[in-house]
């Protein structure tokens, strides 16, 4: 598991160029715009790339993918468990495109933590994304996978 360096930033963003790592770690005031990528993911069953447009957050200092609200099976999460390495794509201000790994988060104590933390985060006044008002408990069933950022060959 990635987990956050001493000064809070996570691990395995930290051999990034300083602007991409920027981009990536967003804080609680950052708007809808940083929030949203594309990711690139193989298709489990043809093989074939699929990009799709998606939010992603952070909490506990790591990068998370969330399906959201509901729980409901997804496409890029299927994708993700059949061949976790895929393409985080920046795409508004700093344009990037990222090699990362996706690990589902299971652990009982680490989904509650990082669902809430996304919720609060939801929740702030200025209202960061589109998903308002929202409940920690209409969460629970999210796919949520922690990401990684590999090195660039």
């Amino acid at each position: 598991m990635s987990t956050p360096d001493t000064t809070g930033r996570d691990a395995s963003s930290s051999h990034l160029p300083d602007h991409i790592r920027r981009a990536i770690e967003i804080t609680p005031a950052a708007g809808t715009s940083e929030r949203i990528i594309d990711i690139t993911t193989l298709g489990r069953r043809t093989g074939r790339p699929r990009r799709i447009e998606i939010f992603f957050y952070r909490a506990a200092g790591l990068t998370y993918l969330c399906s959201g609200a509901g729980g409901a099976a997804t496409g890029w999460h299927a994708n993700l468990l059949a061949d976790p390495s895929f393409t985080f794509h920046l795409k508004n201000g700093v344009r990037a495109d990222v090699p990362a790994r996706a690990t589902p988060v299971t652990d009982p104590a680490e989904r509650q933590a990082v669902l809430a933390e996304i919720v609060a985060d939801l929740n702030q006044p200025h209202d960061p994304g589109t998903i308002r008002p929202t409940r920690l408990e209409d969460w629970a069933d999210s796919r949520l996978m922690r990401i990684s950022f590999r090195h660039q060959p």
